[in-house]
């Protein structure tokens, strides 16, 4: 089963009771998910940079890409510009 999504999985191999509390699980995650991203603005921009940047530069080696944008030392100056900017 390694590699196996969660999508392919079989839900009618649940009781009802446990499809239930897949259910509830996936809705109080998602509104965890939420909150935390309401309290850290600055995930979506670190992320909405990161596309951008893959999307305009198209980088053969993504990872190696990902690695010098995530360590970049003006990083964190770029993000904080960002959502002060965003403040305005």
């Amino acid at each position: 089963m390694a590699g196996a999504s969660l999508e392919n999985l079989d839900i009618d191999a649940l009781s009802p009771e446990q499809q239930e509390k897949l259910r509830q699980f996936k809705i109080q995650t998602r509104i965890a998910n939420e909150r935390y991203l309401k309290a850290h603005p600055e995930v979506e921009v670190l992320l909405s940079h990161f596309l951008r940047d893959v999307f305009l530069k198209r980088p053969v080696d993504i990872r190696e890409f990902a690695a010098e944008h995530f360590t970049d030392p003006e990083l964190p100056q770029k993000i904080q510009s960002e959502l002060q900017h965003d403040d305005k």
